[in-house]
């Protein structure tokens, strides 16, 4: 194994707690047509496209309202992480500087082009981290981004960590190992690893 691909939300960190002030802030604009979201919902919609995750949240609105709404909500989204950031993960910065030593590091996330600069930017965590790549900036799905991350830094046996189903799904398509992180949001059908802590992660591809 030559690098590791993280996931970003239910992965290295929550940020559930700062974007739902910054989403109900926004749709309460919009009462009487959608309702306030909770920490819960969120949750549910981690690791989703941004369409997607309007279809679940909102699914008795028309689309282009969707849109809308969720555009207005990432944009408040990302402002306010890069001000206030998440709730990292336990020892997060001390595992990554561990592996960093050993393995190339990136990030692959199905988020708004805006939203890992902001996890960088609040955190200072960067420097351990090579590329990175979501469908904002590329349109492409998750799986597709970890082919071109993989392609464009010719890594040849790289792993994905995640913690839902579309992770395990994307690392499939990708045709690469999958390490579940079974502390995050979701629940996985199938994995290559598992653990229960980024720690985990320390010595794991050793044995």
């Amino acid at each position: 194994m030559d690098s590791i691909i993280f996931d970003l939300d239910g992965t290295l960190w929550d940020s559930s707690d700062v974007v739902v002030v910054g989403w109900n802030s926004v749709l309460s604009n919009y009462q009487g047509v959608v309702n306030g979201v909770t920490k819960e919902d969120l949750q549910g919609i981690m690791g989703l496209q941004v369409d997607e995750a309007g279809r679940k949240l909102f699914p008795n609105i028309d689309e282009d309202t969707q849109q809308r709404i969720l555009r207005e909500c990432c944009e408040v989204e990302c402002l306010s992480l890069a001000k206030q950031g998440g709730r990292l993960y336990e020892g997060l910065e001390e595992v990554l500087k561990a592996l960093s030593a050993k393995y190339k590091l990136f990030i692959v996330s199905n988020c708004q082009a805006g939203y890992i600069e902001a996890f960088y930017e609040y955190h200072q965590l960067q420097k351990y981290f090579i590329d990175y790549e979501n469908p904002g900036r590329t349109g492409l799905s998750k799986g597709e981004n970890i082919k071109l991350v993989m392609e464009r830094n010719h890594l040849s046996s790289p792993v994905y960590v995640g913690d839902t189903e579309g992770d395990m799904r994307a690392a499939c398509f990708a045709g690469i190992p999958f390490v579940y992180a079974s502390y995050g949001f979701g629940e996985v059908s199938s994995y290559d690893h598992v653990i229960d802590g980024l720690d985990g992660l320390l010595g794991l591809f050793d044995e």
